[in-house]
């Protein structure tokens, strides 16, 4: 599945809980409806951030994992945030 997002931000670089925290600000910068994709790593962020996102109102749309372990996440952004 091929999707277009509205925006992307990368959080390789963070560990827990920045990665949900820097996830959260790009959403609020984007209107309802919108897609954010974000690129995570294995472990903490790939279990805690989709599932937080989630708990927010927001709609996890794709989570694959990439050839180098880390993660490429597609969400839309939820009417509540």
């Amino acid at each position: 599945m091929s999707i277009a997002a509205n925006g992307f931000i990368d959080i390789t670089d963070v560990t827990c809980p920045i990665t949900f925290v820097k996830t959260k600000v790009a959403l609020e910068d984007m209107e309802a409806g919108q897609i954010l994709e974000v690129h995570l790593n294995d472990g903490e962020p790939v279990q805690n951030v989709p599932r937080s996102l989630k708990d927010e109102g927001h709609k996890v749309l794709e989570l694959t994992q990439n050839e180098d372990g880390t993660y490429t996440l597609f969400v839309e952004k939820g009417d509540a945030s």
